[in-house]
């Protein structure tokens, strides 16, 4: 049996990681003590005794987790943003970056929730050669607030909630988010997007847009569709859907609490929205975690996922 250690099990992502997991036969779940869940020395222990670790740490603590493996056949998962782009792990994002590349390497670093969203959408359109690796893109995000993490859940849903909470909220305002790295390197793209990432309140769902115009793209507004539909036709946790909008409206929260991810096109010949909608806490975090797991594993990649 498949023995796990996950490293930072107290966070947001790895709790739910831990709760995926603790309904699986196939796998034995190797735990901490709550006094030990700090100690670096049982930290190491479990990291060497585990087949497969999750990291789901600060980028620093990360770090110094992989440090402290000394077992050549310990497979890392890492859902911080430290080896994003490092050249010596692999981008966890299979549908995307490929399934062998995933199955076959020991350290593996998991997208990040923003960055996942605007991949899937961006990197198709690159590898079919309709948009320069030059472009320059603007993107906007809208998440719920349990991507912030614990702090901001118990803000969020805190007696004394701020006035302003209400609404939603932008920021990474400097344009120096922690995702920018990922989204220009993954696809190969010259420079960094300007991107938006907005804050509401409610708890969980992602809706990644990037907007273009035809001066943009080599192809018709139709062939970006056909593009999406032959990337994505191999299956994997992201689809292509046409009409996926709601009478004219798009909600950010329709994927909450599911690991799969929903790729659409809106507009005209002229101007249009590329977007991608999925559960921050799931194909942004978590899910995909698994999904990497299970794929290391050999078994079939959604399982103990909710895709529907």
């Amino acid at each position: 049996m498949t023995k796990v250690f996950i490293d930072g099990s107290a966070g947001t992502t790895g709790l739910r990681i831990y709760e995926r997991l603790s309904l699986r036969n196939d796998i034995e779940l190797m735990r901490l003590s709550d006094d030990l869940r700090k100690n670096v020395d049982a930290r190491k222990e479990a990291l060497n005794k585990c087949d497969i670790a999750f990291l789901c740490l600060p980028d620093a603590a990360a770090v110094e987790a992989v440090s402290l493996i000394e077992n050549n056949t310990t497979a890392v998962i890492d859902t911080s943003t430290a080896h994003r782009v490092d050249s010596g792990w692999t981008y966890g994002f299979p549908e995307i970056c490929g399934y062998d590349a995933v199955e076959n390497s020991k350290r593996i670093a998991n997208p990040g929730c923003h960055a996942s969203g605007f991949v899937a959408l961006v990197a198709p359109l690159v590898k079919a050669g309709v948009i320069s690796t030059a472009i320059k893109l603007h993107c906007f995000s809208i998440t719920g607030y349990s991507g912030g993490g614990k702090q901001m859940i118990a803000e969020y849903e805190g007696n004394e909630l701020p006035l302003y909470y209400d609404a939603p909220r932008q920021y990474g305002l400097s344009q120096q988010h922690k995702h920018l790295k990922e989204m220009a390197k993954i696809c190969s793209l010259e420079n960094k997007p300007v991107f938006s990432p907005i804050v509401a309140p409610f708890y969980s769902g992602m809706e990644v847009t990037v907007s273009m115009t035809a001066d943009d793209i080599s192809c018709d507004f139709e062939e970006i569709s056909e593009i999406y539909k032959a990337f994505y036709s191999r299956g994997g946790l992201v689809k292509f859907c046409d009409n996926a909008d709601e009478n004219g409206f798009l909600s950010a929260s329709k994927y909450s609490m599911r690991d799969d991810m929903e790729i659409s096109v809106f507009g005209n010949e002229e101007r249009f929205n590329l977007v991608a909608r999925f559960d921050n806490l799931g194909k942004g975090a978590s899910g995909s975690a698994i999904q990497n797991m299970n794929i290391l594993l050999g078994c079939d990649e959604k399982t103990g996922l909710v895709t529907e």
